[in-house]
C-alpha cells in the first residue's frame, strides 16, 4: 500500500527552533542568577524538552540545582517562551514547497511532538504554517510523549488516516523509536537535533534537504 499519511516531528525537523528555545532557556538562567549556555551545549539535548536544557545549563555551570527549583524554572520557561515563540525560529529549507506539493495530491498531514500543543499550534500559527496540518498532537493531549506510539496512533486518527499508510519524519532518536514501537517506517532529516548520529538512529531513510523527500516518500 502507498504512503499518503505524513506525520512530523516539530522541533528540529519542521521548524528550526533552537534560537528561540536557546533565548528562553539563557532567560530563564541569567535571571535567577546563573550563567547561560552556548547553541553547541544545548542543541543536543532540545529533542528532550525544556527541563533537559535548563538540567543542561546548571550542569555546564557545575551547580546542583535543588530539586524545588527544577518546577519553578520550567515555569518560567514556559511563560517567556510562548510569549517569545517565533522570534528567529523558521521553517527548514524546502519545507513549504514540499507542504504544497502533499497538499495538491490530497495527502493527509499531522504534526507529533514532544512540544505543548497549544504552543505548538501557535508556534506553527505565527511562521505560517498551522494550514498544512489539519492536527498536531503533544504529550498533553493524550497524557502521554513519544516515543510511546499512542501519540503517533491519536496523531494518524485525527487526520483520518491509516496507521499502515503513514510515515513518521523526524530527527532524533525519539522520533525514529516512535515510529519503530508503531510499527511504521520512518525517514530522519539529517538537519535537526540529536546526540546520536543520524546514520545510527534506525531510520528506514535520511534526507539532506526537504526537496529528497518526495522522492523518498515514493521509495518506501
Amino acid at each position: 500500500m502507498t504512503i499518503n499519511t505524513i506525520i512530523f516531528d516539530l522541533d528540529g525537523t519542521l521548524v528550526n527552533t533552537a534560537p528561540d528555545l536557546l533565548l528562553a532557556t539563557n532567560h530563564v538562567l541569567v535571571q535567577n542568577g546563573y550563567p547561560a549556555i552556548t547553541m553547541n551545549e544545548m542543541r543536543p539535548i532540545i529533542s528532550y524538552g525544556a527541563k533537559a536544557m535548563i538540567a543542561k545549563g546548571f550542569e555546564a555551570a557545575e551547580i546542583n540545582l535543588p530539586p524545588d527549583q527544577h518546577e519553578k524554572l520550567f515555569l518560567e520557561f514556559v511563560e517567556y517562551y510562548t510569549d517569545n515563540i517565533a522570534i528567529d525560529s523558521h521553517a527548514f529549507d524546502g519545507l513549504e514547497d514540499f507542504l504544497k506539493q502533499c497538499q495538491a495530491v490530497g495527502f493527509k498531514l499531522g504534526v507529533c511532538t514532544n512540544k505543548r500543543e497549544a504552543m505548538s499550534v501557535k508556534l506553527l500559527s505565527e511562521l505560517g504554517l498551522a494550514d498544512y496540518f489539519s492536527s498536531v498532537v503533544g504529550p498533553d493531549t493524550i497524557g502521554v510523549g513519544k516515543p510511546d506510539p499512542a501519540p503517533f496512533f491519536e496523531t494518524v486518527k485525527q487526520v483520518g488516516g491509516n496507521i499502515e499508510n503513514s510515515v513518521m519524519i523526524g530527527d532524533s532518536a525519539t522520533d525514529i523509536n516512535t515510529a519503530i514501537n508503531a510499527g511504521v517506517k520512518s525517514v530522519a532529516v539529517s538537519f535537526g537535533y540529536t546526540d546520536i548520529p543520524v546514520a545510527k538512529l534506525g531510520a528506514d531513510a535520511i534526507i539532506d534537504h526537504y526537496d529528497e523527500l518526495w522522492d523518498v516518500i515514493a521509495s518506501l
